[in-house]
């Protein structure tokens, strides 16, 4: 069975409605990305699956047992705070040095474990949430914009560490964002939000629909062909290497 269902999910803050009869289905293993522009309802839809946001309409169904790893936007820790990265991710869970280790190995990060928080960059700090979600091997990784604040070199490496992630776990992965020239690429199946469903499909399929060449302009489909040829590039030279 599915892993998420949401069916005909509505959302009003007051006067003023967010959502309208949106909904998706997450199955075991696939990569579903939702995309929009700014204030088109992805983090109000993220919210209204995980519970914090309740619908105005429609309901959200999960499997049995569903367990979720988070990684969210930012999180904000105070520089001057002393804590390592294992305090860190020990915090909200009881798991031992090994398991914080293997989490962060494949997160892409293995040797942070000794770190102090404040003392890494951007990319690795995304990592290390990453791998704090990672930790209680999760059935499906919910990321919301998980590369804000990234330059577009590391969000491309944070993306192709979440399909290595994929491959190698087998988790899905349900994901909102912005950044349509690395993110499309990344996915298996794209959902295209403004307020409500516009168009949903494999990446191709949705980067030439009119729906969405109407939000985005068809100019992110030469920026998708440019990452991908780049993409490509790096994965044969990787090849090379390894031979």
């Amino acid at each position: 069975m599915s892993l998420i269902t949401a069916k005909g999910l509505s959302v009003r803050y007051g006067a003023n409605t967010v959502l309208h009869n949106v909904g998706l289905t997450v199955e075991p293993g696939e990569i579903v990305t939702i995309v929009g522009p700014n204030g088109s309802g992805k983090t109000s839809l993220l919210k209204t699956i995980i519970g914090a946001i309740k619908p105005t309409a429609g309901h959200v169904e999960m499997k049995p047992g569903l367990k979720i790893g988070y990684v969210p936007q930012r999180l904000h820790i105070d520089p001057t705070l002393p804590i390592t990265v294992e305090r860190f991710m020990r915090l909200s869970h009881r798991v031992d040095r090994n398991t914080c280790s293997a989490a962060l190995e494949t997160a892409g990060v293995p040797d942070l474990l000794g770190r102090q928080m404040s003392r890494l960059s951007g990319g690795q700090f995304q990592r290390v949430l990453l791998a704090r979600a990672l930790i209680n091997s999760p059935d499906v990784l919910l990321l919301d914009e998980a590369t804000q604040g990234l330059d577009q070199r590391g969000s491309a490496a944070f993306y192709q560490q979440i399909e290595a992630v994929r491959s190698e776990t087998g988790y899905a992965v349900l994901m909102i964002s912005h950044e349509l020239h690395v993110v499309m690429s990344a996915s298996d199946r794209v959902i295209c939000l403004n307020g409500h469903v516009c168009c949903e499909g494999t990446p191709a399929v949705v980067a030439s629909a009119p729906e969405y060449r109407a939000l985005f302009g068809s100019g992110t489909g030469g920026a998708l062909a440019l990452y991908r040829h780049e993409h490509d590039h790096d994965h044969e030279h990787s090849h090379e290497a390894a031979e």
